[in-house]
C-alpha cells in the first residue's frame, strides 16, 4: 500500500463523514486505522487538519499519510529547550527554526515531539495526550523552518481548551517576517482563500475568485522598517491556515526574504543595480531558510481565566540580515 494518497471529492449525493469516505475510498484501509490517522493529524483537507466528524465535499482536496509512526519509532530525545514559560499546565517554547515540529515518515528524530518527551519524561511531568502520544501535547504548528513561540498542554482539559481559542481565532499570532521590497500601503489585511497547489502538493496556493476549494484566509501586516531592497513587516494572523503568510506575501510580490519554497531566494520588486547583485548574495549566505519568526503568543490561560502574552526576541540570522543592510 502506497504510503500517501491525494484525491479531490467529486460530487457527492449523500452526507458522509471523512473517516467512512476515506475507508471506502482506499482498498484494506480500514476505518478505526483511518480514524487513528485523522486524529494523529496525519489527514488534511484544502491543506487543513479535520476531525473524524467531518463532512467531505464536492472540491475538497484531501491528503492522507496512513503509514504514521508507530510509539516504538518515537523516542525521547535530549535536545535542548528554550523554555519561555512554564507552569503545571502548559509551556511556552521558542522553536529554532530548521526544527521539525511533530514526527512524521523518514522524519521520526530530532523533533520538537522528542525533546518535549524528554523533558516530561526526566522531570516526571505529563503532557496531553488529545490527539495521540505523537502530539505531545503541542496544540499548534509552526512550519520546521519559522522560528518562534509554540504552547505546549500538560493534560486534556488544558489542551482543549486551548485548541477553542485558535479554532474561534481570538488567539493573539503576531510574527515578523523580512520581506523583498517595499509595500506600496503600510499597512493592510489581505483575505482570500488558499488551497493546494495543482501543479505541486507540497505548495499552497491563492485560489482565483469564484474558486470555492480551500479555505478563507486573513492576514493584517504593517510596514516597521524600510530598507534598499527588503522591508521589516509585522503580521497578525485572524486566521492560522498552511503557509499562510508565505503565501500572502508571495502573491503581493512581496516573498518572505529567503523562503526556497515561494520564490525568496530570488530578488522581487526590486531594480537591481550590480551592487545589489553582490549584497544580496552576501545576505542570502546568512539565512538558510524563510526570514519569518513567530515573535508573540497571547491568549486566556484555560485555568486562571487571566489574559497572558509573550514576547521573543528576533533570532540572530534575521537579525544579521537587519544589520548588514542598514551598514
Amino acid at each position: 500500500m502506497e504510503r500517501n494518497y491525494t484525491f479531490t471529492v467529486p460530487e457527492v449525493k449523500t452526507k458522509q463523514r471523512i473517516d467512512k469516505y476515506i475507508s471506502n475510498f482506499i482498498e484494506n484501509a480500514s476505518r478505526t486505522k483511518v480514524k487513528k490517522a485523522i486524529d494523529l493529524g496525519y489527514v488534511t483537507v484544502n491543506g487543513d487538519p479535520v476531525k473524524s466528524n467531518y463532512i467531505v465535499k464536492p472540491e475538497d482536496e484531501i491528503e492522507i499519510e496512513l503509514e504514521y509512526p508507530e510509539k516504538q519509532d518515537i523516542l525521547p530525545e535530549d535536545i535542548p529547550l528554550e523554555i519561555v514559560f512554564e507552569d503545571e499546565y502548559l509551556m511556552i517554547i521558542n522553536k529554532p527554526a530548521g526544527m521539525v515540529v511533530h514526527p512524521a515518515y523518514k522524519n521520526y528524530t530530532g523533533t520538537l515531539v522528542n525533546a518535549i518527551l524528554y523533558y516530561a519524561e526526566k522531570q516526571k511531568g505529563s503532557l496531553s495526550n488529545l490527539n495521540g502520544f505523537e502530539r505531545a501535547g503541542i496544540v499548534h504548528r509552526l512550519d520546521k523552518d519559522t522560528s518562534g513561540l509554540i504552547v505546549i498542554a500538560k493534560d486534556e482539559e488544558t489542551h482543549r481548551k486551548l485548541s477553542e481559542q485558535f479554532f474561534h481565532h481570538t488567539i493573539e499570532r503576531e510574527y515578523v517576517a523580512i520581506i523583498w521590497g517595499k509595500l506600496k500601503k503600510k499597512k493592510g489585511e489581505i483575505s482570500n482563500r488558499l488551497g493546494r497547489d495543482k501543479r505541486d502538493r507540497k505548495k499552497v496556493t491563492v485560489l482565483k475568485e469564484g474558486e470555492t476549494a480551500g479555505k478563507t484566509a486573513v492576514t493584517n501586516y504593517e510596514v516597521i522598517s524600510e530598507y534598499d531592497f527588503l522591508s521589516l513587516i509585522k503580521l497578525n494572523l485572524k486566521t492560522g491556515r498552511t503557509h499562510q503568510i508565505r503565501v500572502h506575501m508571495a502573491d503581493k510580490g512581496h516573498p518572505v526574504f529567503g523562503d526556497e519554497t515561494y520564490g525568496g531566494r530570488e530578488p522581487h520588486s526590486v531594480n537591481l543595480t550590480s551592487n545589489m547583485k553582490a549584497r544580496i548574495r552576501n545576505l542570502l549566505e546568512k539565512i538558510d531558510r524563510q526570514a519569518l519568526h513567530a515573535r508573540v503568543l497571547g491568549f486566556v490561560h484555560p485555568a486562571t481565566g487571566e489574559k497572558i502574552r509573550f514576547e521573543s526576541e528576533i533570532p540572530v540570522d534575521m537579525k544579521q540580515i537587519l544589520e548588514s543592510i542598514n551598514s
